[in-house]
């Protein structure tokens, strides 16, 4: 059998691929603060005293953290037009999953971190005469937040990668891109090791990031 012989030329075109990498950046940081958003309210309500609303949430939490992503954003682009008449563009279609998706475990981390918060601290402020949104605001979310932090530039990476399940539904982004050059060149080893790479450059700072405030919220 003969060696193989890489042709790296496949991917000798840069604005070509510039153009992917911003749109996966755009759809990464868009659906990150989207789903940042989604998360505070969707956290806010899962520790509201009103049970229908917790409930409601928990279950939007739990459809869109058990279940695929791909089949979310598969389900927006071509069941939801069946069910309602109303289709969406394939951008929006994408990025409605990924922001949903986000915001389940956005809300999950939001949740978790003010309940973290030991009940001292709530009876110390109550003490203190601070009505619930002085508490929220001066002694609880400072503390949530700092614990809150590496979990979400964690999930904040995954999201990132998660960019790659736009293809699905044709989203111009690198993976798609890589793949529609592979259908013109047969050179599937060479493009996807190439995107492997991007996604690596992009992904190891953010590592790297979150590992460092990890350590500071151990301290």
């Amino acid at each position: 059998m003969a060696a193989y012989q890489f042709d790296w030329s496949v991917i000798s075109d840069p604005l070509f691929w510039l153009h992917a990498i911003a749109i996966t950046l755009v759809y990464a940081v868009g659906t990150v603060i989207a789903g940042l958003a989604i998360g505070v309210l969707g956290g806010a309500a899962m520790i509201s005293r009103f049970l229908a609303l917790r409930v409601m949430v928990s279950a939007y939490v739990q459809v869109f953290r058990c279940t695929p992503l791909v089949v979310q954003i598969v389900w927006f682009f071509y069941a939801l037009p069946m069910l309602t008449g109303y289709s969406l563009p394939e951008w929006l279609a994408a990025g409605s999953g990924l922001t949903l998706y986000m915001g389940a475990f956005a809300t999950e981390i939001f949740r978790a971190g003010v309940t973290s918060i030991e009940r001292g601290q709530w009876d110390a402020a109550q003490a203190l005469g601070l009505k619930y949104h002085q508490m929220m605001r001066l002694v609880v979310l400072p503390q949530a937040v700092r614990r809150m932090m590496p979990a979400l530039v964690s999930q904040s990476i995954l999201q990132l990668k998660n960019t790659s399940l736009l293809y699905v539904v044709a989203v111009p982004d690198l993976m798609y891109s890589a793949s529609q050059v592979t259908a013109r060149t047969y050179r599937p080893l060479e493009l996807y090791t190439f995107v492997a790479v991007v996604y690596f450059l992009l992904l190891f700072p953010l590592t790297m990031f979150s590992k460092k405030l990890e350590t500071r919220a151990d301290l």
